[in-house]
């Protein structure tokens, strides 16, 4: 019995329609590419018969005894380096699959007629250019977790760093029973700490002692070097002699830099409220980050670089092959699974992918702008900012996720539209990182249905922005707008702003577009708005209150 139900569609899993190996619309080259995108990222298994619709293949369905062979035979004359296994399932439901399982390729895999794919998140992506190149030379044939080449000992292992990993693991909510009741020694070879007499290279880092860990050639060295206004270096914490595991790094690293326990005042109205310079869970997640997914087969330390305006965390090794600083917040793609599962299980990570969601989700909650990622030749930095770019934000997402319990995708869409102008789809979209406007109804969530967020125009023309109301209680109303506009350009912005805020007068108008605009230049466009009809007009002189006009 095979609960297909249970296997979603990500990095590790994938669905098809039976069509895809029957009848006249057979395709097996589509077939092939994924087969070959899961042999060069992690392995796992195809399941085929699952129509796009579905989650579960129809009760009546029954697979052809003799169609396994002929796919696994057809897949070997389409493919080139790729180890295949094709058996038939049967679902909860009665209805049966073919299981495609394709275990994680010792080299390169390629189709027959030279292309190369991998799996990224839920899509299979070709692999072009230089990058092939990079794929082979970046992918050992084996993990290096799994390996035992330095031949450390079992009985080496630091008892109390043992005793620590499996006492949390045992205790952990994440852990299934059946793997808490294992045994220790059981429990080390589950997760792949150790293998057979010998410590595996993920055993060593997590439970080995210093001199073995030192002996890895690449366990995390950390330095935190603070700068000043100058950009002049004056003070330095380093975590070089590997004592530490990277369990421990991160707690250590949290409570040893002073400017993590940094914070200032804020004005709240009649109040001022004390807002932490860095946010725990982001400092922790960004730490997590860099040791989880590093590349351990590349030397070099992770800085974190803190400035006056600013935290820069460089990490060696470059982004996993397909994810970039432009999908960063949507795609992921394991480098090492055994530190992934441990740092998971033990709760020091959510699930896979989340760690940008959490950090966009707190910084645009607490005001600040989004963090950005910038890849190198060699190194990977994230920059995340210290200062407030307006402390309304605040005010703003707390009561609007007080009453109507936000999701964080809400919330992450609502501090973007709070921070900035009207945003038409595109440019939300852009925002966000989404390939597909369509992915943008997932973001914006119920933000429209509960009034807390406004559109004007249709379809590709769809301007989002905040309910004014919301703003004005906020603070947030007031916008920067260039010192010389040309003359259809302020008036398209007068009759935006109108449109938002009705029943405003030319000196409201003029604070939020921008207060250097002159008198003179916005009493002629509001003028020829009237008179054109675009705009109505309330009293007269100084009491004038301007109005979109009725279509």
């Amino acid at each position: 019995m095979y609960d297909v139900s249970e296997a979603e569609e990500g990095q590790r899993s994938d669905k098809k329609s039976l069509r895809l190996v029957e009848g006249r619309s057979a395709d097996l080259n589509e077939l092939a590419n994924t087969c070959v995108a899961f042999a060069n990222a992690d392995g796992d298994s195809v399941l085929v018969g699952v129509e796009d619709d579905a989650t579960v293949p129809p009760p009546s369905q029954r697979i052809d005894p003799s169609l396994p062979d002929r796919v696994r035979k057809r897949m070997g004359e389409l493919t080139r380096n790729l180890q295949l296994e094709v058996s038939i399932a049967t679902s909860s439901n009665g209805g049966e699959v073919l299981v495609l399982t394709v275990p994680r390729g010792h080299g390169v895999a390629s189709t027959s007629d030279g292309r190369y794919f991998i799996r990224v998140g839920d899509q299979c992506q070709p692999v072009v250019g230089d990058e092939v190149l990079r794929l082979a030379t970046d992918r050992p044939q084996f993990p290096w977790e799994s390996s035992t080449g330095l031949q450390v000992p079992r009985a080496t292992a630091e008892p109390e760093s043992v005793m620590r990993v499996l006492t949390r693991l045992r205790s952990s909510e994440r852990v299934k029973l059946s793997v808490r009741e294992k045994s220790d020694e059981e429990l080390l070879v589950h997760y792949g700490l150790k293998s057979e007499a010998w410590l595996t290279n993920l055993g060593v880092l997590l439970v080995g002692t210093p001199r073995d860990r030192m002996r890895l050639g690449t366990a995390p060295i950390v330095q935190a070097i603070r700068y000043d206004e100058r950009d002049v270096k004056i003070g330095k914490d380093v975590w070089d002699d590997h004592a530490l595991s990277p369990i421990e790094l991160v707690d250590s690293v949290w409570a040893t830099v002073p400017d993590f326990r940094e914070e200032y005042e804020v004005s709240e109205g009649m109040f001022r409220a004390s807002v932490p310079a860095y946010e725990e869970i982001v400092i922790r997640e960004l730490l997590v980050n860099a040791l989880v997914h590093r590349p351990y087969t590349q030397r070099g330390d992770i800085f974190l670089n803190l400035y006056p305006d600013r935290l820069e965390v460089v990490n060696p090794g470059r982004l996993p092959l397909g994810v970039t600083p432009a999908n960063i917040l949507h795609t992921s793609r394991r480098r090492n699974d055994g530190l992934v599962r441990v740092f998971h299980d033990l709760g020091l990570m959510e699930r896979e992918g989340s760690g940008f969601d959490t950090m966009y989700d707190r910084l645009l909650a607490t005001g600040r702008a989004t963090p950005r990622a910038f890849e190198g030749h060699d190194s990977v930095r994230v920059v995340v900012p210290r200062r407030i770019v307006h402390a309304g934000v605040l005010q703003l997402i707390g009561v609007a996720d007080e009453r109507h319990h936000l999701t964080q995708r809400e919330r992450i869409t609502l501090g973007l539209l709070a921070q900035g102008e009207a945003m038409t789809s595109h440019e939300l979209a852009n925002l966000l990182g989404l390939a597909e406007l369509s992915d943008l109804r997932a973001w914006l969530g119920r933000l429209v249905e509960l009034d807390l967020v406004r559109t004007v125009g249709r379809t590709k023309g769809t301007r989002y922005f905040v309910r004014p109301e919301l703003l004005r209680r906020s603070g947030l109303d007031q916008r920067i707008t260039l010192q010389r506009l040309e003359p259809h350009r302020l008036r398209a912005l007068i009759v935006e702003d109108v449109q938002r805020y009705p029943l405003s007068s030319m000196r409201e108008i003029q604070r939020r577009i921008g207060a250097e605009i002159a008198d003179r230049s916005l009493s002629d466009a509001l003028g020829l708005l009237v008179k054109q009809g675009v705009l109505s007009m309330d009293g007269g002189r100084r009491w004038a209150r301007y109005t979109k006009a009725a279509p």
